[in-house]
């Protein structure tokens, strides 16, 4: 899916390398959860996404980033408060080390606890810090001393309204027009605001609202500074696909204007989907110990994620295109051994070359080979798609010079048809846009095309040598 306009332009200004004067730059953690030194880089992008199974080290992360600066006095938190010592466990030899940017310069620091106290706090620099755990966000009725409230006898004392702008804020994300949002608070005790809102004529507060109009609402109230800091803990708690996608989008106008930096948790594709590359790391449990990886496919985290058994090998490959032109060599050269497999989109080559060194030092639980596409270099534990190109040019050229055999029938358009959409694709620069381009002259979905194609090409233009050097490290590998 292509980004949204919202995030185009952060990127957009991102890349000018202007702006954002305050950074979080990299954390290393010892001694935190199963953190033993790994370093965690936030310098790609302003919105960082961290994904990965719960227990991963997700929170770990965001609390670290919130402990190593210096807020205001009432609202300074310290590292003790995040990774407190309890009956259950004590926290010692613990470190965060942390690298942070202010306009051209670079500082160092580490806060620390060797055994009794933390060290380092005196050091660390002033920022304002907002940490937003969407997830431990209660309804109204179930926190200490809400229910109270919930009596006919008491009055509302005051609402502190949402001005214009939150409020259209508030019903874009949500997708339902709101008259009134506000924060309100009773006679009954004037320290416990609930939120009220108003649709359609119909008042209501948060004891009687929706569990994501209630996390918005409380989402929306922080006004936040420039050149903040923000970490959200599963910022896509209590809400629908839609939701998430609009919340991702306003939270990355506001990232842009206020130049401000954002790190958060998530499980969710949607919010994935909506963010590049660059801002997704993924966190997982590997071999030897905590892996971080960036620039995973929403596809490659979910599966990773999922709880359904999967087949005996795990391929990797750089995109849904790669997928499928696999998925057809093997279908059509060794079908025998496609329902062992399981064909998984990772994302850039740059992803598919630090899997394949993982592969190569048997860091995975079981059985894994990668593909990169056919125009990468050779890399370390990779095996390169056939044809010398990207996938789309192999399929494409190939198939032009063998009259696009077999495919219209395949597709169920006629043959001048076909050869008319393709040929007039091919002439855009784009390789990318080629499918789209073709299947919408045809009236035909992308895939349904790209699929055709794919299996006609292995069919008909892919050779018994190009043919075993893919299948054989497949069944090297299952053996």
């Amino acid at each position: 899916m292509a980004l949204s306009r919202e995030m185009r332009l952060l990127q957009r200004k991102w890349l000018t390398g202007q702006g954002w004067p305050r950074r979080l730059d990299a954390l290393e953690i010892t001694g935190l959860r199963g953190w033993a030194g790994q370093h965690i880089d936030f310098t790609t992008f302003p919105m960082i996404a961290l994904v990965g199974e719960n227990g991963a080290g997700k929170s770990t992360i965001l609390q670290a980033a919130a402990s190593v600066y210096r807020g205001e006095y009432k609202r300074m938190k310290f590292a003790s408060a995040y990774f407190p010592d309890t009956p259950w466990e004590t926290t010692q030899k613990a470190a965060i080390k942390w690298w942070v940017r202010e306009g051209n310069s670079i500082r160092e620091g580490s806060i620390r606890k060797e055994t009794r106290r933390w060290r380092g706090n005196p050091d660390r620099r002033e920022r304002h810090v907002e940490n937003i755990d969407l997830s431990r966000i209660q309804p109204v009725a179930a926190r200490v001393g809400y229910f109270r409230l919930a009596k006919p006898q008491h009055k509302e004392l005051s609402s502190d309204l949402f001005d214009d702008e939150t409020r259209t804020q508030l019903s874009s994300i949500m997708g339902r027009k709101y008259d009134i949002a506000s924060m309100s608070l009773t006679d009954f005790d004037p320290t416990r605001s609930v939120p009220v809102i108003e649709h359609h004529g119909v008042r209501y507060s948060g004891f009687h609202g929706g569990a994501g109009e209630t996390t918005m609402v409380e989402l929306l109230k922080s006004e936040i500074p420039k050149y903040a800091l923000v970490v959200i803990d599963e910022i896509e708690t209590s809400l629908h696909p839609r939701s998430q996608r609009r919340l991702t989008r306003h939270l990355a106008d506001i990232c842009r204007n206020k130049e401000i930096q954002i790190i958060l948790s998530t499980h969710s594709p949607y919010i994935l989907d909506e963010l590049p590359e660059e801002a997704r790391l993924y966190i997982w449990e590997g071999a030897t110990g905590r892996e971080i990886m960036r620039g995973v496919s929403p596809s490659f985290a979910m599966t990773k994620m999922d709880l359904e058994q999967h087949p005996e090998l795990d391929i990797y490959v750089e995109d849904e295109s790669a997928q499928v032109m696999l998925r057809e060599i093997i279908v059509t050269h060794s079908a025998n051994i496609i329902s062992r497999c399981l064909i998984v989109p990772s994302g850039a080559a740059s992803v598919g070359q630090s899997l394949g060194q993982m592969a190569h030092q048997n860091r995975f639980p079981r059985p894994t080979c990668v593909f990169l596409d056919g125009d990468q270099p050779p890399a370390i534990g990779c095996v390169l798609l056939p044809g010398g190109d990207a996938p789309e040019r192999v399929v494409f050229e190939q198939l032009a010079e063998k009259g696009w055999r077999d495919v219209a029938m395949r597709v169920g358009r006629s043959h001048s048809a076909l050869v008319d959409a393709c040929n007039r694709a091919m002439t855009f620069d784009d390789h990318h846009e080629w499918v789209r381009l073709a299947a919408d002259e045809l009236v035909l979905g992308g895939q349904i095309l790209w699929q055709a194609l794919c299996a006609v090409w292995a069919k008909e233009c892919l050779s018994t040598i190009q043919a075993n050097a893919v299948i054989d490290p497949l069944r090297d590998a299952l053996r």
